[in-house]
């Protein structure tokens, strides 16, 4: 399951998906894991937490992203939820790339890992392709 956050530069967006990471240590089971690029949250969140800098692994455009993902799940069976900070300073910002990256995520999640990225741009600017995955 895909979940975007999305709103302009300085609306709240990561603190809000600090307070999700947080409040899932509590109720989730499984792992958690959060990517960014840089180590901005690092500090910010809970040590069961498993974090990743996009950096480090020279994760740069929507494919790559994608690829490391899929990575990620086929070696740990056990993610439940991952939380990315700031996708499109990962991937660029191509918003029909982004689009088509997510459904392809979408697929390869399916109900047994929910994926939540903030995205800063405006609503009005994305494409359906992933204003469908606002929530």
């Amino acid at each position: 399951m895909i979940k975007l956050i999305i709103g302009e530069k300085g609306t709240g967006k990561t603190k809000i998906m600090i307070d999700m990471m947080n409040e899932a240590i509590a109720s989730t089971n499984g792992s958690l894991v959060c990517i960014e690029k840089g180590s901005n949250l690092r500090t910010q969140i809970n040590y069961k937490v498993r974090w990743c800098d996009t950096e480090f692994y020279r994760v740069d455009g929507f494919d790559s992203f994608y690829g490391f993902v899929s990575g990620m799940l086929a070696g740990n069976y056990d993610i439940e939820k991952i939380f990315v900070d700031g996708i499109l300073k990962i991937g660029g910002r191509d918003f029909d790339s982004l689009g088509a990256m997510l459904d392809k995520l979408a697929a390869l999640t399916g109900d047994a890992t929910t994926v939540v990225f903030t995205v800063s741009a405006a609503e009005k600017d994305m494409p359906e392709s992933v204003k469908k995955y606002i929530g």
